[in-house]
């Protein structure tokens, strides 16, 4: 695949902090690392940290060449969908793999030692979240960092019926795709038209605010939840 199309035609030295930038797995691996991404992050405890809302807003708006990858269209609306069902079969099977092993092995990860990769306070808090929603946890969880993670892992560990939790496990991944991807492909659109502005000269702070606004509720919970106590 061509990728001068890409944001940098030059290679820098690799840093850690590359990994929590969208830029860098669209210019490094296009769509298939882009599924490796989400499959990771609702697949594997340890992809926590992976950038998975912003990820999916900056593939918006480069829906074109990522679907090129898999088939040349000249229609914004099946360049959509063409990256879309990729992207949600690799959320939904992300999903169901972190269901398999949460029944598998889940309950004795709260015996685990912590590291990096493994914080017991996320299971804790997943744990909370799914008691307080049920079953539209696994949905509304979707969109929230960190807890979209361990959630799907929650629901092994109390054994929720697994027809159940795939009805939810589609519904969700679908709308979180879905969402992600329209919002950035046709913002870029309409700003562009609109104001002449192009988006992706201006990623960081897109990125930014788009993980301002996705944990934001996290942090609001966890700072509520040390004043209860």
């Amino acid at each position: 695949m061509n990728h001068l199309f890409f944001l940098a035609t030059q290679l820098e030295p690799f840093h850690w902090s590359q990994l929590l930038q969208p830029q860098f797995y669209i210019e490094h691996g296009g769509l298939w690392l882009i599924l490796f991404v989400v499959f990771a992050e609702t697949g594997l405890f340890a992809g926590f940290f992976l950038p998975g809302d912003s990820l999916l807003f900056v593939a918006g708006i480069y829906s074109g060449p990522l679907a090129a990858e898999v088939f040349a269209a000249n229609n914004e609306w099946l360049n959509l969908f063409i990256i879309m069902v990729f992207i949600a079969a690799a959320g939904i099977a992300g999903n169901y793999v972190g269901y398999v092993f949460g029944k598998k092995v889940g309950p004795s990860m709260f015996e685990w030692k912590e590291n990096f990769f493994f914080k017991k306070k996320y299971l804790v808090q997943a744990q909370e979240f799914y008691e307080k929603h049920g079953g539209r946890a696994i949905v509304i969880a979707r969109f929230i960092p960190i807890v979209r993670t361990f959630a799907p892992i929650i629901a092994g560990i109390v054994r929720m019926d697994k027809k159940k939790f795939m009805y939810f496990n589609i519904v969700g991944c679908i709308l979180w795709v879905s969402s992600m991807l329209c919002a950035g492909h046709f913002l870029q659109t309409w700003i562009l038209n609109q104001f002449q502005f192009d988006l992706k000269k201006h990623l960081e702070v897109i990125v930014l605010g788009i993980v301002f606004i996705t944990t934001a509720p996290v942090i609001i919970k966890v700072l509520m939840h040390k004043s209860k106590k």
